[in-house]
């Protein structure tokens, strides 16, 4: 089915930018119901520092910048007149925590200085380090192959999808930055936090990997995550069906999974580093269902019909065993994503009209053997 009155039109580069700027604490969100309860306070959250995983948790360690090259960088954030521009900084940095770092130092302009959102053009594709190799999945080596231990195995895993989740974030800001009056800021609002939230689970990761012996980047990857974003590129509920309601909730699927397994394996410190990311995930799906939602309202369209319409549109394709739990929590609905949620549905709601009828009929007889004469 063609949704083509869905789609946002991309534009190229808007050289001038709002003259008012917003605070978090100004910015106006629509009242949508059935929103994750923990969602204003993650939005009015002071700004989180602990990019650190020390021996009881993440801690705040001052990282200086130690190069000109990645002072430079710095400076593209410091200079920067808008969060669109400064969204496009990250995107065009190759260099893994030099992405983070940066990504962080943008969302803190964004918070203390209230800078306007703006308009800026997004590069094609995010840059990239040499390493890992990119490959297709079906050529990633199995953890018997890696040359890694399974523990390993798995945070390389999770780092590249940590650090793809950076740019896809950032990506969604400075793409559809010409939609801001559309929007509202809230929306950029949300997605640069999440950028944030992104950038502090890779240098976690990137610091654990570090301490087991390895870098980011000692074993190939794929570029499916990528490759994902880049189908939505002109049209932003897509992206928001794409990106949050399919790839960041299959975060909420395999987190406890995955903590289990490193838990397993003995691996304590990273299983406590997986499940903090995992429960802030959370929030990231969170932001996607109240998005979809409002952008769904603008165009008039059902929720649930509208994201299985894109999801074939695009040939997204969503994947179980689902963690219902994480997922209702988040304030994604069941039959968007499951259709056998549905038909249990009825068959549960069919059921209780059976009960209640068979309750009627049972009390109608009685009622009637009362009333008749006795014999």
């Amino acid at each position: 089915m063609a949704m083509t009155c869905m789609k946002f039109r991309p534009i190229l580069f808007c050289s001038s930018i709002s003259s008012s700027s917003k605070t978090i604490s100004t910015i106006h969100y629509p009242e949508l119901p059935n929103q994750w309860t923990g969602l204003h306070n993650w939005r009015h959250s002071s700004l989180n520092h602990h990019r650190f995983w020390g021996p009881n948790g993440p801690e705040i360690i001052p990282q200086p910048s130690n190069s000109v090259k990645e002072s430079t960088l710095l400076d593209s954030i410091s200079s920067a007149t808008c969060l669109a521009e400064m969204g496009a900084a990250v995107l065009c940095t190759s260099d893994p925590l030099t992405k983070s770092k940066l990504s962080h130092l943008a969302y803190c302009r964004w918070i203390e200085e209230g800078l306007p959102v703006g308009c800026y053009e997004p590069p094609g594709r995010p840059a990239r380090p040499d390493k890992p190799q990119l490959v297709p999945p079906k050529e990633i080596p199995s953890p018997k192959h890696s040359g890694l231990s399974l523990n390993v195995y798995m945070l390389h895993n999770l780092a590249h999808v940590e650090l793809n989740a950076i740019d896809l974030a950032w990506d969604t800001v400075v793409r559809f930055s010409p939609y801001s009056d559309l929007l509202g800021d809230g929306f950029f609002a949300d997605f640069a936090h999440v950028a944030d939230d992104e950038s502090r689970h890779f240098a976690w990761c990137s610091q654990r990997l570090s301490e087991l012996g390895v870098s980011y980047g000692d074993m190939p990857a794929h570029n499916l995550l990528w490759r994902e974003c880049e189908k939505s590129s002109n049209n932003v509920a897509a992206r928001l069906a794409s990106i949050p309601l399919v790839q960041e909730a299959r975060g909420l699927d395999a987190g406890p999974r995955l903590v289990q397994k490193l838990i397993g394996f003995g691996d304590h410190r990273t299983s406590n580093i997986v499940a903090k990311i995992a429960d802030e995930e959370v929030a990231h799906v969170a932001v996607g269902v109240f998005w979809f939602v409002s952008v769904c309202e603008k165009m008039g369209r059902t929720p649930c019909t509208t994201f299985r319409d894109l999801l074939e549109e695009y040939n997204v394709e969503i994947k179980g065993p689902f963690n219902h739990l994480a997922r209702d929590e988040a304030g994604l609905p069941r039959e968007w994503y499951d259709p056998s949620s549905s038909v249990e549905d009825k068959q549960n709601k069919l059921s209780q009209v059976y009960d209640r009828l068979e309750c009627i009929i049972a009390m109608e007889k009685e009622n009637s053997s009362l009333d008749s004469p006795h014999q």
